[in-house]
């Protein structure tokens, strides 16, 4: 196997520090981002932007929120029918990152809009494995939602629980679920996206 590229979603350290390292041991690469604190960065990426590596075909989603310049990368195989999200730390299996430098209204948009728009067989690889602790948050807004119950119960047994996939996370995620009575309940709040900011808040002091 030949590295070829890096998809780096954002900025942060824990997602980018090796990128220079990297670039050093491997003159050429091409290193993709979504602005210029990408350390290394030689391709900067606009929101629907695709490219192909080798039989990939990736397209970048821009998912502010956790950052301004976050990317999702959606990547399909053109020799078979398989699709995977790379999230970052835009959307985790049962939660959602932190509101670093975006908005609620950024983050229900990434989350709700376009994220939600992909096929529901879309696996969904995140970028920490947060799993569990997400949903112990999730079943305190959420308790009466079987397929979450049913899913944490699953995940607590594993050591790792990606991939999901968007469909799982769209009946079990608290912040793609903003509309339901449930989390409207939990909040106070009907307007989705003030469901979501105050979903977030709640999460923030769990």
């Amino acid at each position: 196997m030949e590295l070829t590229a890096l998809l780096t979603t954002h900025h942060h350290a824990d997602h980018s520090a090796g990128n220079n390292e990297v670039a050093k041991a491997k003159p050429g690469l091409e290193i993709f981002g979504g602005d210029s604190r990408i350390p290394s960065m030689t391709k900067q990426l606009k929101d629907g932007e695709e490219f192909t590596l080798g039989s990939l075909h990736v397209r970048a989603i821009q998912t502010f929120g956790h950052t301004t310049s976050s990317i999702c990368y959606y990547v399909q195989d053109k020799h078979n029918d398989e699709r995977v999200v790379f999230t970052g730390d835009t959307l985790f299996v049962g939660g959602c990152g932190r509101l670093f430098e975006g908005t609620p209204q950024d983050m229900y948009d990434s989350l709700n809009l376009k994220l939600a728009a992909l096929p529901r067989d879309t696996k969904v690889y995140a970028g920490h494995e947060y799993t569990n602790s997400n949903f112990k948050f999730a079943r305190s807004v959420d308790g009466d939602n079987s397929d979450l119950i049913a899913k944490a119960v699953r995940c607590a047994a594993l050591p790792i629980t990606m991939p999901s996939t968007i469909g799982e996370e769209l009946d079990t995620n608290p912040f793609m679920r903003v509309d339901q009575p449930a989390l409207q309940k939990a909040t106070g709040k009907t307007d989705p996206v003030e469901v979501l900011a105050a979903v977030r808040k709640m999460k923030d002091n769990f």
